[in-house]
């Protein structure tokens, strides 16, 4: 598009352009194949080599659907390149192993979603690669631990606890420690953050949450600059993991209602924080719209809304938050999150299963924490739902 610069809402809607194809459909083709002829050996050698511009084969080398959910998330992350990958792991599993090797270190917050914890607790050190977990919330901890180390990584808002990271005081950490900074951004989406006008390298989504939204497809992106996505595309190619052409589609449809989708997740949830913040079985109820959280001033200053996650913790414990979850009438008792169904889950036994009791502690997840992940129905009917479901809890 020319002239200035268009609204978030335009551009998710107008940013993705089919590839080779003369009148433009409403919709991007999906181009479900995964090989291409070529008309010589030379060609089909250069374009391998990335010397002439086409396609070969799926595996990472380039596919029209994919090169458009491609640009169009780079768009609206704000940066010069992007990636996309079967699933947000293997986003994470590509850009850990880009920036590191056997002998490095990488710090990471020690508040992460189950899956990166295992990664970088259990996998990533039989690569040889150690990883130091901190409070990224002290920042002489965090200069401290970044000594000598490869990158910092971090969550824009924290999977299940909701704590939000001072994006633009840990980017200045990193560039003064010349280390790669790295922001999983999937709980905040391109429509709240842009963590990269924060001065973050490295930035990454589970496509299968906010970006896709309707709980029908797995995918992840890594959004970066042309340089580092040259990087990350090449050692990709090995480790395999490139994202198919339909969940691509799927993932272009949900960015276009990607901004109106976030509004009502971002209302109900305050909305719904609100209404069970007095409930007496409740010992807590964190999301960072209420006046009383913690990271309410720089969620304010940082983000464009306040998410459509809250966690609930039981004043029960383990027992009181099973009670409540197996109680819910409207809402699903199910992992994943970002879809149109309103989702409950209890963290330590189902998405940070990964972490032993002493690890929980550590990171500061209760026993008795539910995280929620509010959906697209009408809110009046989200509270009487979770409300009954308390009162029998």
């Amino acid at each position: 598009m020319s002239g200035p610069q268009r609204g978030f809402s335009t551009r998710a809607v107008h940013v993705a352009a089919p590839i080779g194809v003369g009148q433009q459909p409403s919709s991007v083709p999906v181009y479900q194949t995964s090989t291409w002829r070529a008309s010589s050996t030379a060609e089909l050698g250069a374009i391998l080599a990335h010397e002439q511009a086409g396609y070969s084969y799926g595996r990472g080398y380039g596919n029209p659907t994919v090169d458009a959910f491609e640009q169009a998330m780079a768009d609206l992350e704000g940066t010069t390149a992007a990636m996309a990958f079967s699933s947000g792991m293997s986003a994470i599993h590509a850009v850990a192993t880009v920036i590191a090797r056997s002998g490095d270190s990488i710090v990471a917050s020690n508040r992460l979603y189950g899956g990166t914890y295992s990664l970088f607790v259990h996998v990533l050190p039989r690569y040889g690669i150690e990883v130091r977990l901190v409070d990224i919330s002290d920042e002489d901890a965090v200069r401290q631990a970044l000594e000598g180390a490869r990158a910092l990584y971090v969550e824009t808002i924290a999977n299940p606890l909701l704590t939000v990271a001072d994006l633009e005081s840990l980017a200045v950490c990193c560039a003064e420690s010349g280390v790669e900074s790295v922001v999983d951004n999937t709980l905040a989406s391109p429509y709240l953050c842009n963590p990269a006008a924060s001065g973050f390298g490295w930035v990454i989504h589970s496509a299968t949450k906010y970006i896709g939204g309707h709980s029908d497809l797995i995918g992840g992106a890594v959004c970066t600059d042309a340089g580092r996505a040259a990087r990350l595309r090449s050692l990709a190619l090995d480790q395999g993991g490139a994202m198919p052409p339909f969940e691509a589609w799927l993932c272009l449809r949900g960015l276009a209602t990607l901004a109106v989708r976030m509004e009502r997740h971002c209302a109900s949830a305050a909305a719904l924080a609100e209404a069970l913040s007095p409930h007496p079985r409740l010992a807590a109820v964190r999301y960072p719209g209420l006046p009383g959280h913690s990271d309410r001033d720089l969620a304010e200053r940082q983000l464009r809304g306040f998410g459509g996650m809250l966690a609930l913790e039981h004043a029960g414990g383990d027992a009181g938050a099973a009670r409540f979850c197996d109680s819910l009438e409207l809402a699903w008792l199910a992992v994943s999150l970002g879809g149109a169904h309103t989702l409950v889950s209890h963290p330590a036994s189902s998405t940070h299963r990964q972490l032993d009791a002493a690890a929980r502690a550590e990171a500061g997840l209760p026993e008795g924490l539910v995280r929620v992940s509010v959906g697209l129905e009408d809110v009046s009917d989200l509270i009487a739902d979770l409300t009954q479901a308390l009162d029998r809890s």
